[in-house]
């Protein structure tokens, strides 16, 4: 529970299953949204900007959305026998009969030990709501069956995410698809409307007022209704109306009555006063983020602001808890927070942390929460460095305000891991580049290396972040890259700067003026912090 000490919000580093298991107690989340890899086969990149403009933006694999039967695709399935979920394990068997032991039964078994434990954590006034697309959706919803009960589906939901396209061999692959399902048979749910099409628009409010509003007519008489009706003349017309004579004059007075040439009253219901159509099924009135879109910050598979609000909208109210265990770069959070929700992320990557992180930060400023399984002292990052070389970059990259750059191969990044960018005039971008090491030895030869980066790179300045401690050659030679000026200040800065874990932790940063934190992801707009109002 959130304390004065402990936010109600968190971000979690980890195995999402793990921390499911460790940290989220029984029936204490309301609404679940998860939007786990698609089993498509593919790698993706995050994108960074690139303030200078003179390169194009750098890419780094986000992560790898392939899996493979093995010893954890075993272990997952064993325990998923274990569970208790007696159906949810046969239909699991089941498919595995069918499908043998392929990456395809490796991610359903992946999918199907954490359903069992997004299904503990839920209320009983909860729902779930899960995001794929027809590569795996059949074997999903099944597996939904078995977890939930199939008296328990809310909804197949169809979102057209892309604009109509060809392909050679099929039709064009437009759509994804949401499950929604109910923890319980009185799940929380809120009324949600979408717009009218505009075929709509134009057929039933066809007529305009003077002032521009679109407006229909309803017949005023009570003809027909089984209440009856209340009869008198009005306008030299009599009938039996649907109004008592008060509220007839009160409505010719407000302009609300619209006469026939016979004089014969008509409601007038105005289009801006109407709530739409209540939610169907089929969403295509929510686009896709194109690569202009103002929220777009370059993560791969970011969905629409718009469709996570909708979500947390329709199945939670005002300070429930939503939960996104594949959090990617952080919409359901961001939705969450919006709305007024509490919320918990989970990811397994750093450079999603890092991204939500700066993300929350920018769109609500001030906004409480705590970051739970990154490295918090030196023991931490030097386990996360034994461990994992990459995440261990990636992270030290993010603890200097840096962007990450290059990938997971070999020689692919020429011993760079980020990039700071910083003003030395208070105008014009420079660049430090960023190299990290968190092996036990480190020497001269690294130091010459990353000076040489900069000579090739025309960077103004760099820094080496170094779990060991530097030797005194490794300091000397260093120093020996000189100084720069900042224009601004007058104020002089070592061109080649070395900072240990141990002085991360203290708080030293880089020295370099001017440094722009949020250079290393596309900002987030700010939100203005208000109520939402009725969402279309």
């Amino acid at each position: 529970m959130p304390t004065a000490n402990r936010p109600a919000n968190h971000l979690y580093y980890g195995d999402n299953l793990d921390v499911l298991r460790r940290e989220i107690g029984d029936g204490t989340v309301d609404l679940v949204y998860l939007d786990p890899p698609f089993n498509s086969n593919a790698n993706y990149n995050i994108l960074f900007r690139s303030p200078t403009g003179d390169n194009a933006d750098a890419q780094i694999e986000a992560f790898e959305d392939t899996w493979h039967w093995n010893d954890r695709a075993e272990d997952a399935f064993d325990q998923v026998a274990r569970s208790g979920h007696t159906k949810a394990f046969d239909l699991l068997n089941a498919m595995r009969g069918f499908l043998g032991d392929n990456d395809m039964m490796a991610y359903l078994s992946m999918m199907a030990v954490r359903l069992v434990e997004l299904h503990r954590v839920l209320k009983p006034t909860g729902s779930l709501y899960l995001h794929c697309d027809p590569t795996a959706s059949h074997y999903l919803k099944l597996l939904l069956d078995g977890v939930f009960g199939p008296i328990n589906i809310g909804n197949e939901i169809i979102w057209k995410r892309t604009g109509a396209h060809s392909d050679s061999t099929r039709m064009g692959a437009i759509h994804d698809v949401i499950f929604y399902y109910r923890r319980g048979e009185q799940p929380v749910w809120n009324k949600v409307y979408q717009a009218y099409d505009e075929a709509y628009v134009q057929t039933h409010y066809r007529r305009v007022d003077a002032r521009g509003r679109r407006y229909r007519t309803d017949n005023a008489t009570a003809l027909g209704l089984s209440g009856g009706g209340y009869t008198y003349e009005w306008n030299g017309v009599t009938k039996i109306w649907r109004y008592p004579l008060e509220r007839m004059q009160s409505l010719h007075d407000a302009g609300r009555l619209h006469y026939t040439r016979s004089g014969t009253p008509e409601y007038i219901r105005y289009l801006d006063e109407m709530a739409g159509v209540p939610l169907q099924s089929i969403w295509s009135d929510i686009a896709p983020l194109n690569s202009q879109a103002q929220e777009r910050l370059g993560y791969p598979t970011q969905k629409p602001l718009a469709l996570l609000e909708r979500i947390i909208a329709a199945s939670s109210n005002e300070g429930d808890v939503v939960l996104d265990p594949f959090c990617g770069c952080g919409t359901a959070v961001h939705a969450a927070q919006k709305l007024h929700r509490q919320w918990i992320g989970i990811d397994v990557t750093h450079l999603a942390i890092s991204l939500i992180e700066k993300r929350m930060q920018a769109a609500f400023p001030g906004v409480a929460f705590t970051v739970e399984g990154t490295p918090k002292d030196l023991a931490s990052a030097e386990d996360l460095a034994r461990r994992d070389k990459y995440r261990f970059q990636w992270w030290a990259v993010s603890m200097v305000d840096a962007m990450p750059y290059g990938g997971r191969k070999k020689g692919a990044d020429g011993g760079i891991n980020g990039i700071i960018y910083f003003k030395p005039d208070g105008r014009r971008t420079e660049r430090a580049l960023v190299s990290v090491k968190g092996g036990e030895h480190v020497g001269v030869p690294m130091i010459r290396d990353l000076h040489s980066a900069m000579t090739r790179e025309k960077a103004t300045a760099a820094v080496f972040v170094t779990r060991s401690l530097p030797t005194k050659p490794m300091e000397r030679e260093a120093a020996a890259a000189g100084r720069f000026t900042a224009p601004a200040t007058g104020k002089s800065y070592p061109r080649l700067q070395i900072i240990t874990l141990a002085e991360l932790f203290r708080g030293r940063r880089p020295d370099l003026p001017y440094i722009d934190p949020s250079a290393a992801f596309r900002r987030a707009p700010r939100e203005d912090g208000g109520r939402q109002g009725s969402l279309l």
